[in-house]
Order: structure tokens, then sequence, then C-alpha cells
């Protein structure tokens, strides 16, 4: 009989997948190509004296700062994905990074509507083409940045996971986990996304303000045009920060997966799960705490099959009682732990 040691069923906890991966990869590609347009513009703007390529140079700096928050996050997860100090590993880095990005969005959006005010009350004279040609520049960097951070690799990576359901050696293998787009909330790529497109949007914003400035002479557009564009970052801003928050704080809806969860372990024999709990590690998995009562227990190893195959649940506990009454369903289970505890916690 094969003899195994507690090394057998040790796992990782490092929940990266190749999606995410790909994405530190563009996103540090767009970072580059942010601070070579900043250089561009900065130089360009000391040469021909351009106050408005100068101005829009720095801006590109802080835009390059706010990706750069992207690209730090990706290397600090890969880097201690395996770090013990982490329980759950660093699949909520991404969403801290996220929630910060939103912050930083929102004070944008925030100095976009007082600059534009400002600008409303004491108008400042426009170089109409010089900003135009800004404009266009900064868009094009930013429609290339987009594509970049958007050319998703979905549907052609997948990671290996460990089976949630038998020891590493000798009776361990793998499956492939593919993730669909609706279940990967990396916060961390949504928010570098939405920096790039809120800069494109500001730049088609500002091309349509200083067209109809320069051929009506209407210069009030280019505020107006302001005070548009920070609305909209600051909603997606909002929206940013509060899925992120929720990632954080474990307060997500896992309604369908938890229907799931206890469809498939109360279907089998006369289980009823008593206890359950379901909250997201990573952004394509999440974890489950289940505790279950039955007449008739067996083995942790049995419930946990139970569950195999379900897309993106990466960590399983699974606590089983056994009920020595008539009716164990609803109201009238009650446990006397020194009794009828019959498995206490075993985990993936």
């Amino acid at each position: 009989m094969q003899k195994h040691d507690i090394s057998d069923w040790d796992h990782s906890h490092d929940f990266s997948t190749a999606d995410q991966a790909d994405a530190e990869r563009r996103t540090r590609w767009v970072v580059g190509l942010t601070l070579a347009a900043m250089c561009v513009e900065l130089v360009a703007g000391w040469i021909t004296g351009s106050m408005a390529l100068l101005a829009d140079g720095w801006h590109m700096g802080s835009h390059a700062a706010a990706l750069g928050i992207a690209a730090y996050a990706y290397a600090f997860a890969r880097q201690r994905g395996a770090d013990p100090r982490f329980t759950f590993g660093t699949g909520k880095v991404p969403s801290l990074a996220g929630y910060t990005s939103a912050l930083l969005l929102a004070a944008g959006a925030v100095w976009m509507v007082f600059e534009s005010l400002s600008r409303l009350i004491d108008p400042v004279e426009i170089r109409y083409e010089e900003a135009i040609i800004v404009a266009v520049f900064g868009l094009a960097v930013n429609l290339l940045s987009a594509w970049l951070l958007g050319h998703s690799g979905h549907d052609h990576h997948h990671h290996e996971h460990a089976h949630p359901h038998e020891p590493k050696h000798p009776h361990h293998h793998a499956h492939e986990q593919r993730h669909g787009l609706a279940d990967i909330q990396d916060h961390n790529l949504k928010a570098a996304y939405l920096h790039v497109i809120a800069d494109a949007l500001t730049s088609v914003l500002a091309l349509v303000a200083l067209g109809m400035g320069m051929l009506y002479g209407w210069a009030f557009m280019d505020p107006l045009m302001g005070i548009v564009g920070a609305i909209l970052v600051g909603r997606w801003a909002w929206g940013l920060a509060r899925e992120s928050a929720q990632v954080l704080l474990d307060a997500g809806d896992h309604g369908e997966i938890e229907r799931e969860i206890r469809t498939r372990i109360e279907s089998d024999a006369d289980n009823q799960v008593s206890d359950l709990h379901v909250w997201r590690i990573a952004p394509a998995g999440r974890a489950c705490i289940l505790s279950l009562v039955t007449h008739h227990p067996r083995p942790v190893e049995h419930y946990r099959g139970l569950l195999s195959g379900m897309k993106g649940l990466l960590h399983i506990t699974v606590e089983v009682n056994q009920c020595r009454q008539p009716a164990c369903g609803g109201e009238s289970i009650t446990l006397d732990p020194a009794v009828d505890r019959f498995t206490p916690h075993t985990s993936i």
C-alpha cells in the first residue's frame, strides 16, 4: 500500500493565470509608449516654445505614473504569489490597484471640473492650431494604448491548477482551467484601460471644442466639453471603485455559484448545506468554505468530488457533520460539536 506524508496534500496559493502575465506585458508596453510620447511633446514644446505641447507633455507624465501603478501591481502579485504571509495568495492585489486608480481618476475628474469652471469665468486665449496638433497626437497615442490593453488573450491562454480532490503525488493530476470573460474581474487591467480611454475621450472632446472655437469663435465650448468629460470620467471612476471595493471587502454577488454548489451537494443522498461562504481570491477564481449535515457521512473527497469541474472554484474547504436525529433539514438542525462532528476542515 502506497504511503503518503502531509506534503502529498500540500498545495500552492498562487492563482495567477497566463492572462494576467499577458496583461502585465501589455501594460508595460503602454507605460513605455506613454513615456515616449511625453518626451516627444516636451522636446517639441521646448523647441517651438509651445505651452500647449509642454502642458500636455507633463499631462502624459502623470498618465504614465497612473499606468505605472498597474504595472507595479502585476509585478508585486507575481513576485509574491508564493509568499505565505498572504493567506490566499496575492489575487486581490489587482483589485487594490484598481481601487487606487479609481481614486486617481476621480481626482482627475474633479480637477477637470474646477479648471473648466475657472475658464468659463475667466476665459484664456487659445492657440487653436497648436492645441489641435496636441489633441490629435494625444488621441493617436491613447487609441494605440487602448488597443494594446484591450487586445485580450483570454481565448488563447489557460492556467493549470492542482486538482481540488486529489493529493499531488503520486495520484496528482492537473486540469485546464479556462476562464470566461464574464467571470474575470481584473480591476487592475480595467483601471489601466479606463485611464487611456478617459484620456482619449478628453482628446476627442477637445478636438470638437477646438474645431467649433476656430470655425465659429465659440471659445466657451472648450471648458464646456471639459465639464462633460469630467462627468463621464467620474462615472467610470465610481463604477470601478465600487466593483474593486466589493472584492476587497468580500462583498461580491456570488448567488449563482452558491446555488450551483447547494444543488450539487443536496442532490446527493440526504445532504443539507448548513453553512456556505464563497468569496473571490483572484480575478478569475473564488474560494469556498462549505459545512454540511448528513445522516450517512462519507469521506471528504466524495463531497469535494461533487464540486469537481465548477469553473473558477479554486480553493475548497469542506466540513462534514453527522446528524443523529430523525430530521436534519431546516430549523431542526442541532449539533453537539463533541458528539456529532464527523470530519473537521479539509481544504484543497
